[in-house]
């Protein structure tokens, strides 16, 4: 009796979980995975805390850099490199001089010292770009402090 009951349990079970399949065999639509181009915020972060003279807005300042466009879908938002320094690069720390991103995140920078910058579109070229980086690109610098002068 017992056995009977089972094996009738089991049928009953089997054809409960057939009547829940599908019999469309359309492909799952799967919404398309959106990368961010821009980030919405100038963001910071120090890799090397220099020990050195202090940048500040109005001085001289020589920098080793590399450039990517922000890809949201790489890791540390790093995508295509666009431009990488060969020698330290001076200029003054000062708006028209440099993006905008530049004059907002590299200020508290110690010489020896390395930054990361997010910089969002509104802070870098905007709609127009520039060379190799397209309109309302996003970029991530790497910069090392060399000097103050």
């Amino acid at each position: 009796m017992k056995l009977k009951l089972t094996l009738a349990a089991a049928l009953v079970a089997t054809f409960a979980l057939t009547a829940c399949g599908s019999s469309d065999d359309s492909p799952v639509q799967v919404p398309p995975i959106t990368v961010v181009t821009s980030p919405t915020a100038l963001t910071t972060k120090d890799t090397v805390a220099g020990t050195g003279a202090e940048a500040v807005v109005g001085k001289k300042i020589s920098v080793n850099y590399s450039g990517y466009l922000y890809d949201s879908s790489k890791p540390d938002n790093k995508g295509a490199n666009f431009e990488t320094s060969k020698a330290p690069v001076e200029f003054t720390l000062a708006k028209g001089e440099l993006i905008e991103g530049w004059v907002q995140g590299i200020p508290g920078m110690k010489v020896g010292g390395k930054r990361t910058l997010s910089i969002p579109s509104s802070l870098a070229y905007g709609p127009s770009g520039r060379g190799a980086i397209p309109p309302n690109a996003g970029l991530v610098f790497d910069i090392e402090l060399v000097a103050v002068k």
